[in-house]
């Protein structure tokens, strides 16, 4: 049995719509420099996505406020936006395309990736599922492995 015939999993249309998204915003990424990196958490990165997921996303950025209008959206297409929230060191700014596949962007600094220590709440994204899109400088490789570790001490 295919993956997108089980029972409670995306569509194969809907795959197709997220993989071209993540793909657009992972080479719009590349182009910038004050992107330092992007993550790919949750759902669609432990491959687990049911047919109502979002696209939950993480943009490092050495330019915070250049994120927080909605010049960037509109160039990446994202749709119109649904809300934008404050979660500590991150800010979500989600976004619904015509379809209605939400994507969230969580727009934070470098330093949400600190590794020593790593913040509770960064080690919780990472470990219920993360997937590295961009990483010039190594930083979000270095938190999941700090994370992985992290992980295998307690056990």
């Amino acid at each position: 049995m295919e993956p997108w015939q089980i029972p409670g999993r995306p569509s194969p249309r809907r795959i197709a719509e997220v993989d071209e998204i993540v793909q657009r915003i992972t080479r719009w990424a590349a182009d910038r420099a004050d992107i330092v990196g992007l993550l790919l958490v949750g759902s669609f990165a432990r491959d687990a996505a049911g047919p109502d997921s979002d696209v939950d996303l993480v943009l490092l950025t050495t330019d915070e406020p250049r994120y927080l209008d909605g010049a960037w959206a509109r160039e990446l297409d994202l749709g119109s936006l649904v809300r934008t929230r404050s979660w500590g060191p991150i800010t979500e700014r989600r976004y619904a395309t015509v379809s209605g596949l939400e994507v969230e962007m969580g727009i934070g600094s470098p330093a949400w990736a600190a590794t020593d220590p790593v913040d509770p709440g960064t080690h919780r994204v990472v470990t219920d599922g993360a997937r590295v899109l961009h990483d010039p400088a190594g930083i979000l490789t270095d938190l999941l492995a700090a994370c992985r570790d992290e992980v295998r001490r307690r056990s």
